[in-house]
């Protein structure tokens, strides 16, 4: 059984399933059986020549097809089932025959339901991982730590939110990037790389729709992920960016999403993601930490403060800022941004220690880690504060 290709038909079956007149929940949950069905009949991989409902082993000739038709019975049969429900038969049609089945992909508006502004941004993340990524409940839960039975009941009240949705509206690309930029921050828990699996779904969002800045997502993801095997030390502690061995950085990755970036930028249509893909590929050009363009950093900081007026493209900005000017230009910069931002008090005590101020770096570090928003995180800052401690002590 092919479980890459499983996920990947996921989309375009669900899809068809709400063309023929199901509402999205009960689809997905059609889909889902048919998914499990497929993993427990289908051979080691589909090929020629079977049909819906034959034995373990024989081949499959279309693997969409099967599903199509296994999930559109399962439906049929949930809907008649359910007295509630009864009256939606007389909008469904008998069931149709086997064979080849449409060739309209319906991903993009998949995309765009699960990323519907009515959904919290955990519900939407978990209904794109379940509906277009096509992950079990139990393996969202592991990867966010949390019970199967709460992550089904997340993804359950997500799908009656949507139910009622038309699935012709037009959706919001920003949206959709949001929530894939969210799966993506997530990186690898469990046994779910989820980074992985943002970067599978963008590539499918882009294929799917000409956007400079679906583009510049994947670009970003890719010059990030290039970077994955140099974050952490044996020991799995934190490695900065700056002490990274840039000899495991992955140069198919670097040398794909920079090529990707400069098509994207060659429209003239920037966009936030293609501003931090633009910060990223210049970290990646630099042979050594010495070598990186700090100047240039800052003018890509620059264009990102003026399209998004994020406070925490400024904090990033004042480090860029630090190291191109100075650190006492990078303090003052940091200086009109408020203490309580997430890691104020981590560049503030970086910018410090460059500044020669050990004492207060130090105090800083500390403070950055007790708010630390993970283990790894916090271990890191308080390594900085222990080493400047002792530097101090002789």
């Amino acid at each position: 059984m092919d479980e890459a290709l499983l996920r990947s038909l996921t989309p375009s079956v669900l899809g068809i399933l709400v063309r023929r007149g199901a509402d999205f929940a009960a689809a997905e949950d059609a889909v889902q059986d048919a998914l499990v069905e497929a993993i427990r009949v289908w051979p080691t991989g589909p090929s020629p020549s079977s049909r819906p409902g034959s034995s373990r082993g024989d081949p499959i000739r279309d693997p969409k097809g099967w599903l199509v038709t296994v999930a559109w019975r399962r439906f049929l049969d949930a809907t008649r089932a359910d007295a509630a429900r009864r009256r939606r038969e007389d909008r469904v049609d008998e069931e149709p025959a086997p064979g080849p089945v449409p060739a309209v992909d319906d991903t993009l508006q998949l995309y765009f339901l699960c990323a519907h502004p009515s959904l919290t941004p955990s519900s939407a993340v978990a209904l794109t991982l379940r509906a277009v990524g096509g992950l079990t409940t139990r393996q969202i839960a592991q990867a966010y730590l949390v019970p199967e039975a709460t992550m089904a009941q997340r993804i359950s009240r997500a799908k009656r939110t949507v139910s009622g949705v038309r699935f012709d509206q037009p959706g919001d690309v920003a949206t959709v990037l949001r929530v894939l930029y969210l799966v993506f921050n997530e990186g690898y828990v469990g046994d779910v790389d989820l980074a992985a699996e943002a970067i599978r779904l963008t590539r499918q969002l882009s294929a799917a729709i000409d956007h400079p800045e679906v583009a510049g997502l994947l670009a970003l993801m890719l010059l990030h992920h290039a970077r994955r095997a140099a974050r952490t030390a044996a020991d799995g502690s934190l490695v900065p960016l700056a002490e990274q061995d840039r000899g495991r950085w992955d140069t198919e990755s670097i040398a794909e999403g920079v090529e990707i970036l400069q098509a994207a930028l060659a429209r003239d249509r920037l966009g936030e993601f293609q501003a931090q893909a633009a910060i990223a590929a210049l970290h990646a050009d630099a042979l050594t930490a010495e070598e990186t363009d700090w100047v240039q950093i800052v003018e890509w900081y620059d264009e990102l403060v003026r399209l998004t007026d994020s406070p925490v493209v400024r904090l990033n900005r004042a480090v860029a800022v630090g190291e191109a000017d100075g650190p006492r230009a990078g303090l003052a910069a940091l200086a009109e941004l408020d203490e309580s931002l997430p890691r104020h008090a981590a560049v503030a005590a970086y910018l410090h220690e460059r500044d020669g101020d050990l004492a207060k770096a130090a105090r800083l570090y500390a403070e950055a880690a007790h708010k630390a928003p993970n283990l790894a995180e916090r271990d890191h800052l308080t390594r900085q504060a222990a080493r400047l401690n002792t530097r101090r002590s002789h």
